[in-house]
């Protein structure tokens, strides 16, 4: 039995894997990181299980204001919007929303204007 298959060999170039990449990145440090740090900050400090001064304001600056803190809010504020923003692109169209490239671009513009929140107001610090 023969088939009627054909091999493009002039596929169109696709930018979903720039997407497919910041949201798995996004999913993975929401997953990973984030609920560390919930409990970090939200309940093992303020139950005074980890020292307040290990937190002071001053230690939480020099944190912040190094390049590893400046990175790792970053990340924590863009890298999820990324996954989110993803999410609903895809859940638009999967709920018969066809919003076509005005979606994609309103949904995608919106986590970089985020990403760009993010990284101006952590270097103006």
């Amino acid at each position: 039995m023969k088939t009627n298959y054909s091999v493009d060999r002039t596929p169109k170039r696709s930018d979903e894997p720039i997407w497919w990449g910041l949201f798995g990145a996004g999913g993975t440090w929401f997953a990973m990181i984030t609920p560390v740090t919930i409990l970090v900050l939200g309940v093992l400090a303020p139950l005074g299980i980890i020292n307040a001064e290990a937190l002071s304001y001053e230690r939480v600056v020099d944190f912040a204001t190094s390049l590893i803190g400046a990175l790792f809010i970053i990340g924590t504020l863009a890298l999820p919007m990324w996954h989110a923003m993803h999410r609903v692109h895809h859940g638009m169209h999967d709920l018969k929303f066809h919003t076509g490239i005005i979606g994609k671009i309103t949904c995608y513009a919106f986590a970089g204007l985020i990403s760009a929140l993010a990284v101006i107001f952590v270097f103006m610090v």
